[in-house]
């Protein structure tokens, strides 16, 4: 059985014993479980966008109002605006509103009564029957609201929730708005496990034998004496059952919470989780009061060693892993903040395609799928708690960072804590510019403020090490335009004291870093895209962590200048289609023979970023040029050299220039002749011996629309997407990337248009229409599946070219 059917099955269990009504079942069924319930409260919300008074009353008219499912970014539906500015994405600050009515049932009085909200951009506020029940103070975390005292049993009940983008200074990117994760309703019992209550460790691990040990913490049973059992039951990666402990709850602890520590737990030849193989084990909690079941939940963990050394950088199980990944925002695509698993799962998958194996989560907590995906994908994760440690500036918060911090770290500690694929935590990042973004006024450069920070890390979860992302500065804040900046290369004084050293970019200093501090263990947090593989090499990989790409896929903010509506010095577009460039990263990254051809598509731009240079040259893969035209080209390759044909004539061979770090596996070739089209070949060769080809062929006009559907296990339940790539095609059937025609998608049966896109970043379109313009021949859709299974039909059409139709189905979850 996996998590996710586990999981069902305890909250479909759960929900007969809180006495909710499943259809299908008698009476006595009904009797049969125990524990609590946990569902789904995404469904049937109405939103208003702007504010309104009195929204939060019960009795307030919001007929009018529209109605959607979460989640929900209601931001990236607004026009854009240039004069909103390019920080924030082009799009204005503002308020939203959700209301949703619900029944309480009368057999949860006595119990405890939660929603659980997992995200709010940028915070806000939530009301239940018009009495106030929360503040969302930091819109990246989650919090679960008690809302037992104030629901109308057995009758009907209205939550209400305010959210807000905050200031236009609150962020440095696009943060989206709205309710934009999964919200839940919870109902348990007194006596039960806490949010994020279970702790999971591996504290000794070899081929042999593993030790398993496990921590929940109680609520309801501080200050007395009661019979109160914890019991844990841990299955294997195939669902066997290997292991089961017990252990009493300990009774008059005066703390509000209890933690129970169960007896460890040895299991014999463990599976190891890993990038290659990201086996998973589960730990199914039950919590017996007087004998009888209470309470259940269900974690998933891995095994697994980290260890991070002067000499070895990272090792994962003993063995030397180089962090190859990727430092983005939040935001996916045309979806904007908005979380859904499939939208997650497929850019992992694009990833480790080209050979990345690690995501820097900049500059915030991701969502809990984000994790859940990472563990069951192996990608190795740096999770970062904030940006500045600011009380004004930079920080979205809706109190400043000292009336914050002790509040969400805890909570971000133990959300995460069990995930195997999470090896470093990142509580901030490029502090050291400014001394007011250092915490607490102590006057040096934010050392005791994570001094502090990290012990309460610790308080939580010993597994890990921690860190902090450096501007690009040196120490005592000296920037570019110093001129110290090159004479005395100095590290921040930051990175002196953090258990790894993260900087961001600077990697030629990294030998004079080193040698001034000697033991510093350097991560380089965010490599620029303009380096190209320059980054990669120009680090020692046998002594370093790794890289993560700034912005190696396209978001949205933090724009070089209208129309670009955020960042676009990329490896990969927003619809995750990749740039040549990105197969040169994968020629880096991956020991495969490879061989990809780019034909240079206009001059190259520089732009000033962080004290650091970053650019883009843009470089396109088509063979569609003027006829008599004259084009250079690149060819990536970690071959030993490449040969360049154009219509199976000779152009030369050239070797790999291994010897150049910035210009590894690139070869340029200048002023190739195009004529009158035809196809330009590129043949890689090792020792003589061909190991791969590229190919582009000049094609036809287009003639007619091609869908593509990226999966083929679509499920229904109201949450699933489908993404359907459509492209114009020749007469012989082959893609035409010239293509802009505009087509219209129409969509019925079991499922909605999300969104509609083209990959455009420079757009001016919103995604919540039908129509589009292809771009370099593309267009994307995102289909939502409705809640029960069926048929769904698509038609794509444009004027002049034959219609495309698909019929899909989504199937029962």
């Amino acid at each position: 059985m996996d998590i996710t059917t586990r999981r069902n099955f305890l909250q479909y269990s759960a929900m007969l014993g809180a006495g909710l009504t499943v259809p299908g079942l008698s009476a006595a069924q009904t009797k049969a479980a125990s524990g609590r319930s946990s569902q789904l409260f995404n469904f049937d919300w109405k939103f208003h966008h702007g504010d309104q008074q009195e929204a939060s009353t019960p009795g307030f008219d919001d007929s009018g109002w529209r109605k959607l499912d979460l989640p929900h970014d209601f931001q990236i539906e607004q026009p854009w605006d240039q004069s909103a500015g390019p920080a924030r994405g082009f799009k204005a600050m503002g308020t939203g509103w959700y209301r949703k009515s619900f029944k309480a049932d009368a057999a949860w009085k006595g119990k405890k009564v939660l929603l659980d909200f997992e995200g709010l951009m940028l915070y806000g506020d939530v009301w239940l029957n018009g009495q106030k029940v929360a503040d969302i103070d930091y819109g990246y975390l989650g919090v679960e609201v008690d809302v037992s005292r104030a629901l109308n049993y057995g009758g009907d009940n209205l939550v209400a929730v305010r959210a807000s983008t905050g200031r236009t200074n609150q962020s440095r990117w696009y943060t989206g708005g709205g309710l934009f994760r999964d919200v839940h309703l919870l109902v348990r019992e007194p006596v039960s496990v806490t949010r994020n209550g279970v702790y999971i460790t591996t504290p000794s691990v070899s081929e042999q034998e593993a030790e398993v040990a496990i921590q929940v913490e109680l609520d309801g049973i501080s200050k007395q004496s009661l019979d109160v059992v914890v019991r844990a039951t841990i299955q294997g990666p195939d669902g066997s059952q290997l292991a089961r402990t017990t252990t009493p709850a300990p009774q008059g602890i005066r703390l509000a919470t209890v933690n129970v520590p169960l007896q460890a737990v040895r299991l014999a030849k463990p599976k190891l989780w890993s990038c290659e193989t990201p086996l998973l084990y589960t730990v199914d909690i039950a919590v017996l009061r007087d004998g009888q079941l209470v309470d259940q939940v269900s974690e998933q963990f891995g095994i697994r060693t980290i260890e991070f050394s002067q000499e070895a950088g990272f090792k994962l199980n003993g063995k030397k892993v180089f962090l190859q990944g990727i430092s983005n925002h939040h935001d996916l695509g045309a979806l904007g903040a908005a979380v859904y698993d499939r939208a997650i799962e497929r850019m992992f998958i694009a990833l480790k395609a080209f050979g990345f194996n690690h995501v820097r989560t900049s500059h915030n907590p991701y969502s809990k799928s984000f994790m859940r995906l990472a563990d069951k994908h192996g990608i190795l994760i740096v999770d970062e708690l904030a940006d500045k440690w600011s009380e004004d500036e930079s920080w979205p918060g809706q109190k400043p960072f000292s009336q914050l911090w002790y509040k969400i770290l805890p909570e971000w500690i133990r959300r995460d804590r069990n995930h195997p694929s999470i090896i470093l935590w990142s509580l901030g990042n490029e502090l050291q510019m400014r001394e007011d973004f250092g915490g607490f006024p102590t006057g040096d450069w934010g050392v005791t403020t994570y001094k502090i920070m990290d012990t309460l890390v610790k308080r939580f979860d010993n597994t890990r090490k921690t860190t902090v992302a450096m501007f690009p500065a040196r120490a005592n804040g000296t920037m570019r335009g110093s001129p110290d900046f090159f004479v005395k290369v100095i590290p921040p004084e930051l990175s002196l004291v953090t258990e790894v050293a993260s900087f961001n970019y600077q990697y030629p200093a990294y030998p004079a870093y080193l040698q001034y501090a000697p033991h510093l263990i350097i991560y380089q947090s965010e490599a620029a895209t303009s380096t190209l593989t320059g980054a990669f090499y120009g680090m020692d990989k046998d002594k370093m962590v790794g890289l993560a790409y700034w912005g190696a896929v396209e978001y949205w903010g933090e724009s070089h200048g209208w129309p670009r509506k955020g960042w676009a010095f990329s490896y990969f577009n927003h619809t995750m289609e990749p740039y040549p460039q990105a197969y040169l990263v994968k020629a880096a990254f991956s020991d495969e023979p490879l061989v990809r051809i780019g034909v240079v598509d206009g001059a190259g731009e520089l732009v000033e970023w962080n004290d650091v240079q970053v650019g883009k040259a843009p470089v396109s893969s088509h063979w569609n040029w003027p006829e008599g035209s004259q084009q250079s080209l690149f060819t990536y390759t970690n071959a030993d050299e490449v040969e360049l044909l154009v219509n199976g004539k000779s152009v030369g061979v050239k070797p790999n220039p291994r010897n150049d770090p910035l210009s590894r596996n690139i070869i340029y070739w200048k002023s190739v002749a195009y004529g009158s089209g035809g196809t330009v070949t590129a043949v890689a060769r090792n020792k003589g011996k061909e190991v791969a080809r590229h190919a582009l062929q000049t094609v036809g006009k287009a003639v007619a629309l091609k869908i593509e559907a990226e999966s083929a296990d679509w499920r229904a339940g109201g949450m699933d997407l489908q993404y359907l790539k459509i492209r114009a095609v020749d007469r012989q059937g082959r893609f035409v990337p010239v293509a802009q025609d505009e087509i219209v998608v129409d969509v019925s049966g079991a499922a909605q248009l999300l969104t509609l896109d083209n990959g455009d970043h420079s757009t001016n379109e919103v995604f919540t229409v039908k129509r589009v313009k292809l771009h370099n021949g593309f267009a994307q859709a995102i289909l939502r599946s409705g809640r029960a299974p069926g048929v769904v039909n698509v038609k794509v059409s444009a004027a002049g070219l034959t219609v495309a139709a698909k019929a899909l189905k989504t199937v029962s979850v």
